[in-house]
């Protein structure tokens, strides 16, 4: 573990220092003590430095606050102000920009840091891949950690021993093993990760990190970013794709989000929610600063963006860095001899380390069910609102149509077809029942997902059903029959009948009698009592409207303006002034402006 000290222009005591933990791609750990002034921009010059690493801006620090939120480090703004938290810190190295075109990196070890963070992204199913690509991106792995096959060293079964995919079958294994053996022999491993790079991405979820929310009918949807342009998945679906030339703005108010962008030559909203304002604001900065690093061709042409219309207050931000095609352009002018890349072992390898016999989670925001591993400090899963969620469906590898499936399989046999023994044939026999096994455990299981909810909701309460029993029925048929014998008699009914007529008599003069009273004191009272309800009702207009007033102005204070007063940034931390401005005022705030738009397209104003 590498230590370092920090130190500003300030003088400050030593007590005053900070340790700060990053855990790197390979999982092993490095330290500094960083002081209270100390920028996140240090933190990542100091990793980066550990490297020995010049193509740097396509890597970032990323930390999980004590509200399970992510965030990533920002540069130019204090350490200790942005984690809010008690030190010791822990943060964690990561590709934040993936490139768009891995072959363009200059350098081995900058493809050697994002090779690990594409095996990451395969352990924990965020890189989604049919059957054959996973396959082949297995084999890439073992190529690059084990080298070439040999039938001494590795016994039939050796991919059994390790963990490449969440989900991983003994015919995916199969498979990975024929691959390593046949066709990757000879490569070294910079030359297996390249192919690795290749392959993965040209993959739809190269480089996504999917952000979990609502659309605006309420079904699961997962947003990311990539060099292309906004995404969005359903399933492992991918729904929507605007790239970054087409996306207008980004914003954001409470806990939902919009993209505003022109498809087709027409205007598109896009509206999503998510589980809470923190991750809404942090989903906002991510498409903020990818965004700029791959839509941008200089970074003097980057702006500050607002979270909200120019009437309204709203979360202000500007990413601070060099753009893809600045990055690019700097790395084809690197001229120094390449440093030596120290790779991890094959045994020290997390993603070959032995599972427990749950499979793993994807990394979601809203999924927590299971404690993250100590190693594992951001994958944290981000909203606690969803606890009851009690399984998630593993992502990689998907399955693909069976005809696929058989094309892959077919091609797969066709290298190094051979005459086989008895004994051979007995084996091929086994291993193709095993397959038809396997193939309808999965046609059971069906399709995998991005992400399939499975909702244990409690047993809802159902009413005490009222027990039989003669007694029940007895109380309350016993009065029915009585009065139907009573009236069967037809004395009682002539009587009866005596007795409706007088009360209707007495009625109507009763009614008589109160329409006279009453005409007569509304003629000597009307006009006194309309002449009171009138004052009283302009009364209470005037103090409403003096209340109004009064509030109105401080209201606006307290929610539009960025005065920050003791006593109106109390107001602002209350709970009910929170749920009042998220739930109540940004609706109406919205629907005013929606009102006022309409009004403006009417009237032939841009």
């Amino acid at each position: 573990m590498k230590m370092l000290r920090f130190r500003t222009s300030s003088l400050r005591s030593l007590d005053q220092e900070i340790l700060c933990t990053v855990r790197l791609l390979d999982d092993s750990e490095i330290s500094c003590s960083i002081q209270r002034d100390t920028k996140g921009q240090f933190l990542l010059d100091h990793v980066c430095n550990h490297y020995s690493l010049l193509e740097k801006d396509y890597f970032g620090i990323r930390y999980v606050d004590q509200e399970k939120q992510r965030h990533w480090l920002e540069p130019n703004k204090s350490i200790v102000k942005q984690m809010k938290a008690q030190p010791p810190y822990t943060m964690c190295f990561r590709v934040k920009f993936y490139p768009h075109e891995p072959m363009k990196i200059k350098e081995e070890l900058t493809r050697y840091l994002l090779y690990l963070q594409l095996k990451r992204d395969i352990y924990h199913g965020r890189l989604l891949c049919p059957f054959a690509e996973a396959a082949y991106l297995g084999a890439c792995i073992v190529q690059a950690e084990l080298g070439d096959y040999d039938q001494d060293e590795h016994p039939m079964d050796y991919m059994s021993e390790f963990k490449l995919f969440p989900k991983q079958s003994q015919k995916l294994e199969r498979k990975i093993m024929e691959i390593h053996k046949n066709e990757l022999r000879g490569q070294s491993p910079a030359l297996a990760e390249l192919n690795l790079l290749q392959r993965a991405h040209t993959l739809e979820t190269y480089g996504v990190d999917p952000h979990p929310c609502k659309d605006f009918t309420g079904s699961t949807a997962f947003l990311g970013f990539t060099a292309t342009g906004f995404v969005v998945f359903q399933g492992n679906k991918r729904i929507h794709l605007l790239k970054w030339a087409d996306v207008s703005k980004l914003k954001f108010e409470g806990k939902t989000f919009y993209v505003i962008g022109i498809q087709k030559e027409k205007k598109l909203v896009l509206t999503f929610h998510t589980s809470t304002p923190a991750a809404c604001k942090h989903l906002w900065k991510c498409g903020v600063e990818n965004q700029a690093f791959y839509k941008c061709a200089k970074s003097s042409q980057i702006k500050t963006v607002s979270s909200s219309n120019i009437f309204f207050k709203g979360s202000r931000f500007r990413y601070s860095g060099r753009v893809a095609k600045e990055v690019i352009e700097a790395s084809s002018k690197i001229q120094r001899d390449p440093p030596e890349v120290h790779r991890s072992n094959f045994g020290q390898s997390r993603s070959f380390n032995s599972l427990s016999n749950k499979h793993l989670i994807m990394n979601m925001e809203p999924l927590l069910p299971a404690l993250p591993s100590p190693r594992e400090h951001e994958e944290i899963p981000t909203d606690s609102s969803l606890l009851a969620l009690k399984e998630s469906v593993h992502l990689s590898p998907l399955k693909l149509p069976i005809s696929q499936l058989e094309a892959g399989e077919e091609a797969g046999e066709r290298v190094g077809d051979v005459p086989l023994s008895e004994e051979q044939a007995l084996c091929e026999e086994k291993e193709q029942e095993e397959d038809e096994e396997e193939e309808e455990e999965e046609e059971e299981e069906g399709a995998l997902t991005i992400s399939e909810l499975m909702y244990n909701p409690c047993a809802s309460l159902l009413p005490t059903p009222v027990e039989d029993g003669s007694g029940v029925d007895h109380l309350f048929e016993s009065p029915v029959k009585l009065l139907k014998e009573l009236h069967a008699d037809p004395e009682l009914q002539e009587e009866l009948e005596v007795e409706r007529v007088r009360q209707r008599a007495e009625a109507e003069q009763m009614s008589e009698v109160r329409r006279v009273l009453g005409c007569g004191y509304s003629l000597l009272t009307g006009n006194k009592q309309v002449n009171a309800c009138l004052r009283s009702l302009a009364r209470l207009l005037a103090v409403c409207l003096g209340l109004l007033m009064v509030l109105l102005p401080l209201l606006l204070v307290l929610l539009e303006s960025d005065i920050d007063i003791s006593f109106l940034h109390e107001i602002r931390q209350t709970p009910e002034f929170e749920q009042f401005h998220y739930e109540y005022y940004c609706p109406l705030r919205r629907w005013v402006a929606c009102k006022i738009n309409i009004v403006l397209e009417k009237l032939g104003v841009e």
